[in-house]
């Protein structure tokens, strides 16, 4: 296909930009955000169609020279792993804008050009087949969520700014240091693919890896440097959290999926038993702080961690089962927990507390509302028929093959999963309704169930009928179990 479909769904956010700078008026502010945030996603439906789900290549792909001089150049494409969280990336995209719409009233303008910027850098970074377009990307994307959290988040939203920019720079410059020796070893180039083709000695292969690790682990993130993630998630506002659990925890296990285990697979292989057993304590110590919180968002963000340790857990596995479930449940993460945070978001703009001892019997005053609550509680606890489920058993398929401990802890933190998810339903839901002080509890309206409506289909479909996103990642996950086991 010669049409540059990639650099128009990259870039068309952020010429987005371009008549928001001009605008003054609150309601024109917000339509032109959604027209080209909802356009965004319809092209990236259309690169799902033309993909080619039988082949592990890089498709749609675009160079453009940049510095030649280095050998850096503007490349992008997808595989069948990057060409779901491009789609990803761009279905939440339209969801924060509405997710915003009358949550956010200081400084409109500046936040919806955040939001585009942000998607346009996101997108960017699935797409990038350069390490240092990559890095550039991956290194900008810190800029506007740190003005989301720290403009427009909570009381303390300057502490959690700055915490979660200091975590992820500290891991990007390690990163930094790890590809500039990629760049002396591979032949002073920066193609990904050529990169990966490079053969390495093992003790280049063990430094860079800890390199990586180091930044990876953050951004997912991993036990012990994850104390990031619950203050940014509570102050960032609902839009912020959305992006975080749905697009941008993704970046650190996707690293691990595009650098780590084809560029350095004797190290990968190395420290695997490393990962997994971090892994595992991350699904119970994920589990079991989310069992004490009791503020909403807070629940949800320690649920992250140990959701997300399910995600590095499988791709360590290095098995058909446990990568396959890894990848997916990656995208079931961004879904079901993105789908979490929308609703507590709502809630909170109603009510403007998030203690979960505030609420009370909201199946009587907003049934709508929740049973939509419910069906994503669900999903997070991979009840079965929600999209949770099949990455789950893949991954525990995986893991007792390598594992048996880790297959046993991942168990473990799959019921603490249910005991939290269900104890917290119960509390807000069901028992005596609540009272709230000013105007009646709405139900949801026809824009906020837009948007929960989407992420419905999505938690329902992959439960019932996986094998749509199945088949686009398993040509490139058996590609890279050949690249990282050699057979």
């Amino acid at each position: 296909m010669d049409f540059p479909i990639l650099s128009l769904i990259i870039l068309l956010p952020a010429v987005g930009v371009i008549p928001l700078l001009f605008l003054t008026n609150a309601r024109s502010i917000r339509w032109i955000a959604l027209v080209f945030t909802a356009a965004d996603f319809f092209l990236t439906i259309l690169l799902l169609v033309l993909f080619q789900q039988t082949s592990h290549q890089m498709q749609f792909a675009e160079t453009l020279e940049w510095v030649p001089a280095l050998g850096i150049a503007y490349n992008v494409g997808v595989d069948g792993i990057s060409v779901l969280f491009v789609f990803l990336t761009a279905l939440l995209g339209w969801i924060c804008v509405l997710a915003s719409w009358n949550a956010i009233t200081m400084k409109l303008k500046e936040f919806m050009i955040c939001i585009l910027i942000m998607q346009s850098l996101m997108i960017g970074v699935f797409c990038a087949l350069d390490l240092f377009l990559f890095y550039v990307l991956w290194e900008a994307m810190l800029i506007p969520m740190y003005l989301l959290i720290g403009i427009w988040g909570g009381p303390n939203r300057v502490y959690a700014a700055f915490k979660f920019f200091l975590y992820t720079l500290a891991g990007s410059l390690l990163f930094l240091i790890g590809i500039i020796v990629l760049y002396i070893e591979g032949n002073q180039s920066f193609d990904i693919l050529m990169l990966m083709s490079q053969d390495y000695g093992f003790e280049v292969q063990f430094w860079v890896f800890l390199a990586f690790l180091v930044a990876f682990a953050v951004k997912v993130p991993m036990v012990p440097v994850h104390t990031w993630l619950p203050d940014a998630h509570v102050e960032a506002p609902t839009a912020g959290s959305i992006i975080l659990a749905g697009v941008l925890l993704k970046m650190g296990a996707y690293g691990f999926l595009r650098f780590s285990l084809p560029m350095l697979p004797d190290a990968s292989q190395y420290f695997a038993p490393m990962v997994i057993g971090l892994s595992a304590i991350a699904i119970i110590y994920g589990g079991f702080l989310a069992l004490a919180q009791t503020d909403l968002k807070k629940l949800i963000a320690y649920s992250s961690v140990s959701h997300m340790g399910f995600v590095t857990l499988g791709i360590f596995t290095f098995n058909n089962n446990g990568l396959m479930g890894g990848v997916l449940q990656m995208f079931n993460h961004g879904i079901t927990t993105g789908a979490l945070f929308l609703v507590v978001g709502l809630l909170y703009e109603r009510t403007h507390t998030r203690q979960i001892s505030d609420y009370g019997g909201l199946m009587k005053i907003i049934p709508v509302y929740t049973i939509f609550f419910g069906l994503f509680a669900l999903a997070s606890m991979a009840v079965p028929g929600t999209n949770g489920f099949i990455g789950e058993l893949l991954i525990l398929s995986g893991a007792f093959e390598v594992n048996a401990a880790a297959g046993v802890a991942a168990i473990v933190g799959a019921m603490l999963a249910a005991v939290y998810m269900l104890s917290l339903f119960k509390r807000v839901a069901l028992g005596t309704a609540a009272t709230f002080e000013g105007p009646t509890l709405l139900d949801v309206n026809p824009r906020e169930m837009s948007g929960i409506i989407v992420l419905a289909i999505f938690a329902i479909w992959i439960g019932f009928y996986p094998k749509l996103f199945l088949s686009i990642l398993k040509p490139t996950l058996d590609h890279l179990l050949t690249q990282v086991l050699g057979t």
